[in-house]
């Protein structure tokens, strides 16, 4: 068969070409609209000089600090022009009041979006799940447009299969009610297959929140584990044995390329409605972001 035929409407050549560009183009989609987490750390301002102007910054709730804590640096950042969305971890709320508190700070911030998260905290207060503080939360109509909540592709060590499914269905239909729009962000896990099989059952499931794939950024591997000591001997430990799979991954030889998460499920991402990036920077933004721009010029 000759080049002219290969390429032809309708030949295989012609279909695996398209497929090719779409993949690419939706890769570079992904690269190019990503969040950048950020923990409160002393080299978080260092770091942040790092991001592109303009950016979408997501910033932890640290189980050392405070949940004020990470709506003042959301009001830093915004100073500096990014759009910023915080991380609130349920068992760092302090109780009713709190919630009017940070309700207050959301709106007087012009903050529009914000993700919610259990926390690995000890309770401070009545909420020990995101679904309870989220309910509260909601109920005071904060003037936010979008609420993100997490999910869990390797299961979690602590909740149970269907447990995670029935308090995912019952936040986003909280989310519906209240009539915002939602995403799901995916903690960390480094295997594509698995993400999209787990993808799969959940759209099965009723599951619509559009998916942000959490994907770490370039990050060296000594600076990882200096990070999680850093945060806490007792929440590292506690890390580790949710993310044992994942840590092992990150320190096997070869290191990690961000690329070869997101190239694979770039293909599926129409089909499952993967609409994002959130990347865990570990403030190592640097070489994140160098990674990003490198990626981004040879999808060119």
């Amino acid at each position: 068969m000759s080049d002219a035929d290969a390429s032809a409407p309708g030949r295989p050549g012609r279909r695996r070409s398209g497929r090719t560009t779409a993949k690419r183009a939706t890769h570079r989609r992904l690269l190019e609209g990503m969040t950048y987490e950020l923990i409160p750390l002393k080299n978080v301002h260092e770091q942040a000089a790092f991001l592109p102007a303009g950016s979408t910054v997501s910033v932890t709730c640290s189980p050392a600090k405070t949940v004020d804590d990470t709506l003042d640096l959301c009001a830093t950042f915004a100073g500096q022009g990014h759009t910023t969305i915080p991380h609130i971890a349920a068992r760092m709320v302090e109780g009713e009041e709190h919630v009017d508190t940070i309700v207050r700070r959301v709106n007087e911030q012009g903050i529009r979006r914000v993700f919610v998260v259990g926390g690995d905290a000890d309770p401070r207060g009545p909420f020990t799940d995101a679904a309870g503080f989220l309910r509260s939360f909601l109920d005071r109509r904060p003037d936010i447009d979008v609420v993100g909540v997490g999910s869990y592709p390797d299961g979690h060590s602590a909740i149970p299969e269907q447990a995670l499914v029935d308090a995912q269905l019952e936040k986003q239909e909280m989310i519906r009610e209240a009539g915002l729009e939602g995403y799901m962000a995916t903690q960390m896990c480094f295997d594509a297959d698995t993400i999209r099989e787990w993808l799969v059952r959940r759209r099965e499931a009723g599951f619509t929140l559009p998916c942000h794939l959490g994907v770490p950024g370039a990050v060296d591997r000594t600076k990882l584990l200096t990070i999680s000591i850093r945060l806490g001997i007792g929440h590292s430990a506690r890390y580790l044995k949710k993310n044992r799979t994942s840590v092992i991954r990150l320190l096997s030889p070869g290191g990690y390329n961000p690329n070869k998460l997101v190239a694979p499920l770039a293909s599926v991402a129409e089909e499952l409605d993967i609409a994002g990036i959130h990347c865990f920077t570990f403030n190592a933004v640097d070489t994140t972001e160098d990674w990003r721009r490198k990626s981004l010029k040879k999808l060119a």
